[in-house]
C-alpha cells in the first residue's frame, strides 16, 4: 500500500486510533479533518413539529478547536500533519483521495443518523467514477468499550433496557478489547499527484498540498465564549488535556477510590471524572479509561467504586448501540416507545411529530415564555436555576443536575422534551448525540425506562445540596438567605424577604406557577 487518507471525526487522538494505526502500514500518509459547516449557526430540527436551534455553541466549539489543533501537533512531532478544512466531509475527503491517488480511505464509523448519512455519502463519492479515486474504504468502529462483535447479541437484538444489556455483557465471556499503542513515527505526507503522473501510473509528485488554518470563530459564526472563574475545570480540549485529567484525577488525587459514594456532588473538581468531554471528542478511547481502571485495582484497590466507573462507561455503550439499533427514531418526539404524550410545544401550531403524526399538541400558549426562562435559569427554582447557569456560563452541568432540568422541562412543565435536549446539543462542552439525547428522552419517559421518571427536585436539592452552598455559588443574589430557606426562597415572609434583601420578581424570579401548582 502506497498512500493512505486517515479522515479524523470524534477521534482526536493517536493513541488507541485504530484507523490511524491501519493506515501506518502505508508507504506515505494523510490526514484530514473537516469543520463541517452543517453542525455549526442556526438549523431546523427537522420535520412537521420542528424548531429552530444552534447546532455547536460557544464551549464546544472552544474545545473542538483545541482539540484539532492539539491532534495536528500530536501528528507534526511524528512527522506528518494534519489537513484542516472548513467544508462538507463527501466533498473534501474524495477530493483530497484523489489529489493524493490514495489506495486507502480510513476512518472510524459512528451509530448516529446524522453521522452515518455523512458516512455514506462520503463513501459513495469515493466510489463515483467521476471522482477518479481507486481506493480501498475501511470503515472501522472505536467510539465505544465493547466492539459490537464482541457483544453476546447482535447490535439490532441488544434488549432496550440497560439492566438486561449490563447483565447478558457482564455475565457473557465477553472481553475489552486491548488498546492500541500511539505510534512513534508516521509515514511522511504525499504531496499532490499531477494528472498526468496518474495516467501514466507512475504516482508522479506535484505541489505540495496546503495544510490550511483552523476555522475562526467568526468563520464558523459562533460566539467566543467568556471564562467564568467559577467554572469546575478549564476542559481544555485535545488528547495530552485528556490524558492530564485521567492522570490527575485517577493516580494523583487518588479519587477512583470514592467515586461511587462523591459522583453526585455539585461543587468542585473531582466529585466525579468528568472525562466526558475528551471521551465524546475522541480525545480518550473508553478503552484507554478501562485499562487505567484494570491498573489503578491491581495497584492500588478494587471496590465498588472502581466497578462503578466502568459501569458507566457500559452506560455510554447502552446508549451507542440502541442508537446503531433504532435508528432516527429516538431522535422522535414520541421516543423508542413511541408514547403519545400531552406536550406543550410553546407555539400554538399543533404537532405532528418525525414518525408521521403526534395527536397531542394541547398547547396553552405559555410554554415558550416557560421554556425561555428555563434556558435562562430564571424559573424561580434555586435548583433549577443553578445548574442551568452554569450550563450557560461554562457549558458544563453535572449528571444529578442534568436530571433534575430535564425533569422539571418535561416531567413538570410538559414541555417538547426534544427542545431541551437540542439546548443541551448547543451548551454542553461534553455533547454525544446519543447520550444527551438518550438521556433525555429516558427522563421523559419515551426512552429506555416505562418508568415515572420524575423527580421531586426540592427533595433532590435538600438532600445533594443541604447547605444551599451549590445554589449560592451559582445563585448570588440568595447568598444572605439561610441555607434552610435558600431552596424556596418563595416562602420567605415579607419581613424576611426585606431583611435579606430578596424581592421576589426583582432580585430573584417568581417561581413559574405551573410548577408550583403541583410541587408546593
Amino acid at each position: 500500500m502506497k498512500t493512505a487518507l486517515v479522515w479524523f471525526r470524534t477521534d482526536l487522538r493517536v493513541r488507541d486510533n485504530r484507523a490511524l494505526a491501519v493506515a501506518t502500514e502505508a508507504e506515505r500518509l494523510r490526514c484530514v479533518y473537516c469543520f463541517d459547516p452543517r453542525e455549526f449557526g442556526s438549523r431546523e430540527y427537522g420535520g412537521k413539529d420542528s424548531f429552530r436551534y444552534e447546532k455547536t455553541g460557544s464551549h464546544r466549539t472552544r474545545f473542538l478547536r483545541e482539540s484539532v489543533e492539539a491532534l495536528r501537533i500530536s501528528l507534526r512531532e511524528r512527522g506528518n500533519e494534519l489537513v484542516v478544512r472548513h467544508g462538507r466531509p463527501e466533498e473534501v475527503v474524495p477530493s483530497l483521495a484523489a489529489d493524493i491517488d490514495a489506495d486507502l480511505v480510513c476512518f472510524h464509523a459512528l451509530p448516529t443518523p446524522e453521522e452515518r448519512a455523512v458516512e455514506r455519502a462520503v463513501t459513495e463519492r469515493l466510489a463515483d467514477p467521476e471522482t477518479d479515486v481507486d481506493a480501498d474504504i475501511e470503515s472501522i468502529w472505536g467510539h465505544t468499550l465493547y466492539h459490537p462483535d464482541d457483544v453476546p447479541v447482535p447490535v439490532a437484538e441488544i434488549d432496550d433496557t440497560f439492566t438486561t444489556f449490563r447483565q447478558t455483557v457482564e455475565r457473557s465471556d465477553a472481553d475489552v478489547r486491548s488498546t492500541v499503542d500511539a505510534p512513534t513515527t508516521l509515514p511522511p505526507v504525499p504531496e499532490e499527484v499531477t494528472k498526468a503522473g496518474k495516467r501514466e501510473g507512475e504516482g508522479e509528485d506535484g505541489d505540495e498540498i496546503d495544510p490550511g488554518t483552523i476555522p475562526s470563530f467568526a468563520d464558523l459564526g459562533v460566539e467566543p465564549p467568556t471564562r467564568d472563574e467559577r467554572r469546575v475545570l478549564d476542559f481544555e480540549g485535545g488528547e495530552p488535556a485528556g490524558l492530564e485529567r485521567l492522570e490527575r484525577y485517577v493516580w494523583t488525587r487518588d479519587r477512583l477510590r470514592e467515586y461511587k459514594e462523591t459522583r453526585n456532588g455539585l461543587l468542585g473538581s473531582d466529585y466525579s471524572s468528568k472525562l466526558s468531554p475528551w471521551l465524546n471528542a475522541g480525545c480518550l478511547s473508553p478503552r484507554t479509561v478501562f485499562e487505567t481502571v484494570q491498573r489503578y485495582e491491581r495497584e492500588r484497590v478494587a471496590n465498588e467504586s472502581t466497578y462503578w466507573l466502568v459501569f458507566e462507561l457500559l452506560w455510554r455503550d447502552f446508549f451507542q448501540f440502541q442508537f446503531a439499533k433504532h435508528g432516527s427514531q429516538p431522535f422522535k418526539r414520541r421516543g423508542i416507545r413511541r408514547r403519545t404524550i400531552n406536550w406543550r410545544n410553546g407555539e400554538g401550531d399543533g404537532d405532528s411529530g418525525h414518525d408521521g403524526g403526534d395527536e397531542d399538541s394541547g398547547d396553552d400558549g405559555d410554554g415558550e415564555c416557560e421554556f425561555e426562562r428555563w434556558k435562562r435559569g430564571e424559573t424561580g427554582i434555586p435548583f433549577v436555576d443553578a445548574n442551568m447557569r452554569e450550563l450557560n456560563e461554562t457549558g458544563y452541568m453535572s449528571n444529578r443536575g442534568r436530571q433534575n432540568v430535564a425533569s422539571v422541562l418535561a416531567n413538570d412543565l410538559r414541555i417538547d422534551w426534544r427542545k431541551g435536549a437540542a439546548y443541551f446539543e448547543t451548551k454542553l462542552v461534553d455533547y454525544d448525540p446519543a447520550s444527551n439525547y438518550g438521556n433525555w428522552a429516558y427522563v421523559a419517559g419515551v426512552g429506555n425506562d416505562s418508568r415515572n421518571r420524575s423527580f421531586d427536585v426540592l427533595w433532590q436539592a435538600e438532600h445533594y445540596d443541604p447547605d444551599a452552598a451549590y445554589v449560592k455559588y451559582w445563585l448570588p443574589e440568595l447568598r444572605d438567605v439561610p441555607d434552610e430557606k435558600a431552596h424556596e426562597p418563595w416562602r420567605l415572609t415579607a419581613e424576611e424577604r426585606d431583611r435579606y434583601g430578596v424581592t421576589l420578581g426583582e432580585e430573584y424570579p417568581e417561581p413559574l406557577a405551573r410548577w408550583l401548582a403541583s410541587n408546593d
